[in-house]
């Protein structure tokens, strides 16, 4: 085969190539965003005082072909002692040809709770509540590695019933390794979790989730919640509650654990800036002797869509401390994307 004729080969091989390429990725975008963050709280023989680097996340997504979304996502968490300071927290695609059947294969948020798909900025508070972070695999209980609310599985979801064009009825269900991001299933034994929920008027939906599976080294979980949210017109009304049955990391401490939030975000100007409150109660053995709780309050500002400012002060109160079971934090972020 002579010069010319490799040339045109090759060149016919670029433009099938780029013609396939147009056809399976379409939309592609990259985004992402930061958050900045400074902490003190007056905690007796555990005082800080500190700014930091909260988190970094850089995503890659778009469409393919027909109905198929895909979506690379990596994170640096500014805390560098920590095992993982940079990590893989998603990468999976999902075939969405049916709103009442979509299929979704690889990591990505966990099927529990309303709060735990929430994006950290959105979600409207300095972290998620201590009952998501601890029972649905933020900082877990079972001592996995954290993992964002993330696991590696597949799972089908839909919504249908439609009403005056809104669906009122939201079913998801998935099977999972149990262990976390970025790991093997480590005792062959899947994870099974779901959920369903109701809007019957706009803006409001009321859910209930499950959870059962087991870890190695730890054995059986069984958890369930039951959710309510109400967010509308820039108003945010959100509750959750989660009961944990299943050891820890640590088995002298039982194996229930309980936590319960609310909180209500206002706007003072639609869109721009808004005053928030929550109460938060974490058990973590199911009794009041090991609560946490937080009282917050706080207000947000949004000089643009991609850059806000962000103060909460906390009143918490911690049984498991000694003496002292009463101290106050202060935090304040600022939050960048692009």
């Amino acid at each position: 085969m002579n010069k010319k004729k490799l040339l045109i080969l090759a060149l016919s091989l670029i433009s099938l190539t780029t013609n396939s390429q147009n056809k399976w990725f379409q939309d592609v975008k990259l985004s992402g965003y930061g958050m900045i963050q400074y902490q003190g709280q007056d905690k007796k023989d555990a005082e800080t005082n500190t700014f930091g680097l909260r988190l970094a996340r850089v995503a890659l997504d778009g469409r393919s072909h027909d109905h198929f979304y895909w979506k690379v996502q990596m994170q640096i968490n500014g805390n560098t002692h920590e095992k993982m300071a940079i990590r893989l927290v998603d990468l999976f695609g999902e075939w969405q040809k049916f709103d009442f059947f979509k299929v979704k294969a690889g990591q990505f948020k966990r099927p529990f709770t309303f709060e735990n798909p929430m994006h950290p900025i959105t979600q409207g508070f300095m972290s998620y509540s201590q009952n998501v972070s601890k029972l649905a695999g933020f900082s877990d209980r079972t001592g996995e590695q954290p993992s964002n609310g993330r696991d590696i599985g597949i799972q089908i979801q839909g919504d249908f019933l439609k009403v005056n064009g809104r669906n009122i009825l939201h079913y998801q269900v998935g099977v999972f390794n149990g262990e976390g991001i970025n790991t093997k299933d480590n005792d062959n034994r899947k994870d099974i979790i779901g959920g369903i929920w109701v809007a019957p008027i706009e803006g409001l939906r009321i859910g209930a989730f499950g959870w059962t599976g087991s870890r190695a080294g730890i054995g059986e979980k069984n958890r369930y919640a039951i959710s309510a949210e109400y967010a509308k017109n820039d108003w945010t009304f959100r509750s959750e509650y989660i009961h944990s049955q299943g050891y820890g990391e640590d088995k002298t401490k039982g194996d229930k654990a309980d936590g319960i939030y609310a909180l209500c975000i206002a706007p003072i100007l639609k869109n721009k800036f808004h005053v928030k409150a929550r109460y938060d109660l974490y058990r973590d053995q199911k009794s009041w002797g090991t609560s946490k709780t937080f009282y917050e309050i706080g207000a947000d500002y949004l000089f643009t869509k991609n850059l806000q400012l962000n103060l909460e002060y906390a009143r918490v109160n911690e049984r498991t401390t000694k003496g002292e079971y009463n101290y106050n934090l202060v935090d304040v972020e600022l939050d960048i994307r692009f």
